[in-house]
């Protein structure tokens, strides 16, 4: 059974971190690119980081960049992204892909968690 558990959401002051984790289970993980996606309120959903499958190579979008850090280890197979100088605006549910580099079409989300930034 495939499953994506994320962790780590919460309450966070402007300014302040937060580490969010996606825990992976009942796929090939190695062979998945695992990105992050978050959907403010009242808003659509958006891509936000991605990690590629072996090199661990990283993108993100200009919203995050510099702030945002996605990271990977397959021993664990389990992704994360480091979120510092968190601002309101990145006030939303943060859910967890894994899109499978042999066949695009299958993918995989997590159920998301909520972070809420104060100002």
């Amino acid at each position: 059974q495939v499953q994506l558990v994320e962790s780590g959401g919460g309450l966070v002051q402007f300014g302040g971190s937060l580490r969010l984790s996606c825990a992976a289970s009942g796929f090939t993980f190695s062979t998945y690119t695992m990105k992050w996606y978050r959907q403010p309120p009242g808003k659509e959903r958006e891509w936000i980081a991605s990690v590629s499958s072996v090199s661990g190579r990283t993108t993100y979008a200009d919203s995050v960049k510099g702030r945002f850090t996605m990271s990977r280890d397959n021993a664990k197979t389990t992704v994360y992204l480091q979120m510092n100088s968190l601002k309101p605006d990145d006030t939303a549910v943060y859910t967890c892909n894994a899109q499978s580099t042999r066949l695009r079409e299958i993918n995989f989300w997590g159920q998301g968690t909520q972070v809420t930034v104060s100002s």
